[in-house]
């Protein structure tokens, strides 16, 4: 093994299909992530997993998923990912270059509520160097942090096997919020049951997500166990698009219906959801220590979650 690693035949391109397929769970779609062929990105894999000795993925009709000998491995690969790019923005920096890329991951549910505030206040600090913001689920935003493809994520606390390598600042603790057009049915009725709320249309997060979790939980507190008519959706603009236009029931994150709330475009239906609150917070990889530029963009999260729990609630 250290033969292999020194004679320098693990490229960053092996790295680079590595972390693109644990990242995505598929061969195809990592190859249309990184914008090469699919059997170029299986003639890379098993380029590597020769090179390492050990079988890197097991493929089935569900994908690819990572083996063991691979998550051993992802960690350190990522690892060795971001620290060239962390290595490159430092030596451009240090040659009078303003460029760089840092990539961030933030849950569909916080980008619009807080990434617009974040990503001015860096820009004004740091003008010359790009944010690539993904989002997606929690624990594809864990995937990504752990893997090294991301260097920081807005995210949820997740289980201790979750948060194991990753350090979490709590930000902010946000509650669910049952929310609807203010011409919706229900808006107009002095009181709402929730067996009001399941003769229609309901969307819910997706299936496995935290968020759907606590959704679920909460239903069933409620006297709710299976809804006949819902969606799962994880786009806040599909979901906020559809709430607007049609007599549905959105069930989310308060964070992410805050400014529709205090405008006016959506009310709140008149539930308790104390107990539902979920903590909110930076997460970032135990073994790096964030760059100027990251240190940045980290205040600039905690003043976007004082700017918005820092003042009296809508409730």
């Amino acid at each position: 093994m250290e033969r292999h690693l020194l004679d320098g035949r693990i490229k960053l391109r092996h790295l680079q299909c590595l972390l693109a397929v644990a990242q995505h769970g598929s061969l195809q779609r990592a190859a249309e992530a990184l914008s090469i062929t699919q059997p170029a990105v299986s003639k890379t894999i098993a380029e590597l997993e020769g090179l390492l000795g050990v079988r890197l993925f097991d493929r089935g009709r569900n994908g690819a998923r990572p083996t063991a000998q691979a998550e051993l491995f992802l960690r350190h690969a990522g690892a060795s990912v971001s620290a060239l790019r962390q290595g490159i923005d430092v030596l451009s920096r240090a040659v009078g270059q303003t460029g760089g890329v840092i990539e961030i991951a933030v849950l569909p549910t916080l980008a619009a509520a807080m990434m617009p505030g974040v990503l001015e206040a860096f820009r004004r600090e740091w003008p010359g160097i790009v944010v690539q913001v993904h989002t997606g689920a929690n624990q594809q935003l864990l995937t990504q942090l752990k893997s090294g493809q991301v260097t920081l994520a807005l995210g949820r606390m997740s289980d201790p096997e979750g948060m194991a390598g990753l350090t979490f600042e709590h930000l902010c603790a946000t509650p669910l919020c049952v929310v609807v057009r203010p011409e919706h049915p229900l808006a107009q009725q002095r009181s709402v049951s929730m067996a009001d709320i399941a003769h229609h249309h309901v969307i819910l997060p997706p299936h496995g997500t935290i968020l759907r979790h606590t959704a679920d939980s909460f239903l069933r507190a409620h006297g709710v166990g299976t809804l006949d008519d819902y969606s799962e959706l994880l786009s806040m603009s599909l979901a906020r698009a559809m709430t607007l236009r049609d007599d549905v029931v959105w069930i989310a994150s308060e964070i992410t219906v805050q400014d529709d709330l205090a405008d006016g475009a959506l009310c709140a239906l008149p539930f308790a959801t104390k107990g539902t609150e979920e903590s909110i917070g930076i997460l970032w990889r135990n073994d790096t220590v964030p760059t100027p530029p990251e240190q940045t963009l980290i205040s600039a999260m905690r003043e976007a979650a004082r700017v918005r729990y820092g003042m009296p609630g809508l409730r």
